[in-house]
């Protein structure tokens, strides 16, 4: 283990908690580390895989991050690969290939890659020894971006016979570690938590109305120009705003946001890498992944999401131990905003209601597609997930398989001479894949009824047949809308599903709420702001005050009084929502009606363009539960 430490990486010890990670894993164990942003997690997994017999596979959930990973491991000469949707046919047929006849030690996937029908196939033929789960907290719905497509990694676990898990996150409260734990059947022997406290890092929070957020950051970054920095903002358009506004003040500053085009977000990101761009102002759509050791401040000009996401960002500052300032600029302006945000996620009764009888009118198998049901039910795609995992806890359904109701071909070498490749009864087989595909002028679509009514095989062997012949190169393959297919259990189906289904939403939505009412509590205390957050995520640690946040030194945060709102008695209810009742029709409900005054948006609004109808997020300031309890007794 300490010789691999020193030949790959160049390191002659270990950072904290990583020895016991390892030694668990080269045990034999499962296990979970829990460590700060930029503590060296990635190395739990990297040693261990040049050890182990065979693939380590790592689920990780940004590109950018596998992209990071992959150079670093490529220049210390580890065999290591990703398969994404970025990449061209050819180079994803050579990673199949290289994987395949067992060339690369780590391989990087999405999550969302495991939903592919082929790539299940795939992964079936090939041992692996590790399952890394980077991002951990996202399989528990208490995790602070649970994502659910992750509470499925526990049963993909089980299908590919994976012996061993690792856990990786560095945010988890002791709830999520107990979740996370059980999930994965997980000693808590063998979860390693190093603390969340950085004594490098400054915590400093000023309460701040919004029009004197840009007078209070400008001095305060005059001084500390040329050292690389974030200012974090929620919206697309601050951002934009923010860094015209400094730019204008003579501080060099540059947005980054989901909006700006791909090549333009990488060009931006590499240039502040190299130190070429010292000052970036973006959404949370930066940082994950960012492994810049000398960033000397991270400002928050509007509040983060929570507790967790406000400890992952400042953790991007300071990675190289030097002291570094970690600023947010507090009020209570967006609280409302936040909130609705969490209410947009839960879905109405109706809506519920519709899901439950589309299944209880199947025949014992379901076959979705993901944005069609979401624009039938009326439910965002994110809450739609959350629902069908729900529904799975309650086994009214249960993951079958997937597929691509699509696959298309392009032949890249005459078909006779793809054929003649094969032997006897294989290139039969061919053949007729190859005659029973509907063809166009370039390209042919796999026709699996009428393959079976010719030759009686499993579509599993169609998949691996098409499968080898993107691989050797000898065609070029496209999938299409994928399709999730459940078992049903109609049984489960009770009287009381859509209350049971109502209240987990009700639950989860209380808890985020309850976790933005927390995060304000945090920064307004009069505590140590540090000793805070080392409770709140279970670090024994620290045991007193820290003596160099803005608390201990005196100044703890005083939030501005909120402007109060206008009544909204005075608000001409009909008059707002003339246009939105009319375009909804029979589709019109109290519920849709307050969620257009806040400007929430639902797959309904988006097919009618709510969004340029006059009353559109008219009431967007006000609380949700407010507008609608307002509404209903219109």
């Amino acid at each position: 283990m300490h010789a691999s430490l020193q030949q790959y990486f160049g390191f002659s010890q270990f950072r904290p908690g990583q020895e016991p990670v390892i030694q668990a894993l080269l045990d034999g164990h499962s296990a979970a580390a829990i460590f700060p942003t930029g503590s060296g997690k990635s190395l739990c997994y990297q040693l261990p895989a040049l050890h182990l017999p065979h693939l380590t596979l790592v689920v990780s959930p940004l590109l950018a991050l596998i992209q990071d990973q992959l150079d670093f491991l490529h220049s210390k000469g580890i065999a290591a690969a990703s398969i994404q949707s970025m990449q061209s046919p050819a180079e994803s047929a050579q990673v199949y290939k290289n994987v395949a006849s067992g060339e690369i030690d780590i391989l990087f996937i999405s999550v969302e890659r495991l939903n592919s029908e082929r790539f299940r196939a795939f992964l079936k033929k090939v041992p692996i020894s590790l399952l890394v789960v980077d991002e951990a907290h996202c399989i528990s719905e208490w995790g602070h971006n649970f994502r659910p497509d992750y509470l499925k990694l526990a049963s993909y676990r089980e299908e590919f016979a994976i012996q061993q898990v690792l856990l990786l996150t560095a945010t988890a409260t002791h709830k999520v570690i107990e979740d996370m734990a059980a999930k994965f059947d997980i000693a808590l022997t063998n979860i390693t938590l190093t603390g969340s406290y950085r004594p490098n890092l400054d915590l400093n929070v000023i309460g701040v109305n919004e029009e004197d957020k840009l007078p209070t950051l400008i001095p305060w970054l005059s001084t500390r120009q040329q050292t690389a920095g974030i200012i974090y903002v929620t919206l697309q358009k601050t951002a934009e705003q923010v860094a015209q506004a400094l730019s204008q003040q003579g501080i060099a500053a540059t947005a980054y946001h989901a909006g700006l085009g791909n090549e333009q977000r990488q060009g931006i990101q590499q240039l502040f890498m190299a130190g070429k761009l010292p000052l970036i102002v973006a959404t949370i759509a930066f940082g994950m992944g960012i492994d810049k050791s000398d960033i000397r401040f991270v400002v928050h000009y509007d509040l983060p999401k929570s507790i967790e996401n406000y400890a992952q960002e400042i953790g991007r500052a300071g990675r190289d131990g030097q002291r570094s300032e970690c600023l947010v600029l507090a009020n209570k302006n967006n609280l409302n905003v936040l909130e609705n945000f969490v209410y947009a996620d839960t879905p109405e009764g109706t809506a519920i209601d519709f899901i439950i009888n589309e299944i209880g009118q199947t025949q014992g198998q379901w076959e979705v597609v993901m944005n069609s049901l979401s624009t039938q039910s009326n439910i965002r795609l994110l809450a739609l997930k959350t629902l069908l995992v729900y529904l799975e806890l309650e086994h009214v359904i249960e993951p079958a398989y997937s597929y691509y109701a699509e696959y298309k071909y392009k032949l890249l070498v005459p078909e006779a001479d793809l054929v003649n490749r094969f032997n006897g009864e294989r290139a039969q087989f061919v053949q007729t894949i190859l005659a029973t595909s509907d063809k166009a002028r370039t390209w042919h679509t796999l026709n699996f009824e009428k393959m079976q009514q010719t030759y009686q095989c499993e579509r599993s062997r169609v998949l691996t047949a098409i499968d080898y012949l993107d691989q050797q190169g000898l065609i070029e393959l496209q999938t299409k809308q994928m399709t999730q297919v459940y078992k049903v259990d109609k049984t489960q189906i009770s009287e009381y599903l859509r209350d049971e289904l109502t209240e987990r939403f009700l639950q989860k939505e209380n808890s985020e709420i309850q976790r933005i009412h927390h995060l304000l509590a945090f920064f307004a205390s009069d505590q140590c702001l540090n000793l805070q957050l080392a409770t709140y995520f279970s670090d024994s640690n620290l045991q007193k005050p820290c003596g160099h946040c803005s608390v201990c030194d005196g100044h703890p945060a005083i939030m501005p009084v909120v402007e109060a709102l206008t009544p909204l008695q005075q608000y001409n209810a009909a008059k707002l929502s003339a246009e939105i009742a009319g375009k909804l029709g029979e589709h019109n409900s109290k519920v849709l009606q307050a969620r257009f005054f806040c400007g929430l948006t639902t797959p309904i609004f988006t097919r009618i363009k709510a969004r340029q109808l006059s009353g559109f997020a008219a009431l967007e300031r006000y609380c949700f539960a407010d507008v609608l309890a307002w509404i209903q007794n219109q």
